[in-house]
């Protein structure tokens, strides 16, 4: 069986998307995967985006900024945003999925205290997330045989 797979969309696909996907992946629960994708991908990371996740004991995704399309869509189980589901920057499929959005700000805007703090709260999200999953994996597993 395929994992199932959580869609990370920002518009750049340069920090908090790739952080969010290499998060998610470090400790993903059974069954899932992690991708990531922007709405307007620049040519490479942040540069600060891997020295931030190394800081945790990560690594960058294997993929540069990539573009999101409809077959990433399509094949998301889950998708969430990171604040970008404004006009200019969403493209109408994204608007009509389901989404989370979790609207962090962009922090190739900010110092390295800011960038730290958007990375952290953002490792705090993927947590909740990976617990949530797992949880509701566990309420459809099969109990077992009633004695």
């Amino acid at each position: 069986m395929a994992p199932r797979t959580v869609l990370f969309v920002c518009v750049e696909n340069a920090g908090r998307s790739l952080m969010a996907e290499a998060m998610f992946n470090a400790r993903p629960p059974p069954g899932w995967v992690a991708r990531s994708a922007g709405t307007a991908p620049v040519a490479g990371p942040n540069p600060r985006t891997g020295p931030m996740l190394a800081e945790l004991g990560l690594r960058l995704p294997d993929h540069a900024p990539q573009l999101l399309t409809d077959t990433m869509l399509s094949d998301a189980t889950a998708v969430v945003t990171m604040g970008c589901l404004d006009s200019a920057s969403c493209p109408a499929r994204l608007k009509s999925v389901e989404v989370r959005d979790w609207g962090l700000p962009d922090p190739a805007q900010l110092d390295d205290v800011g960038f730290r703090r958007v990375r952290d709260e953002l490792r705090a999200y993927v947590e909740g997330l990976r617990r949530e999953l797992a949880l509701a994996d566990r309420r459809r597993a099969p109990l077992g045989v009633p004695r």
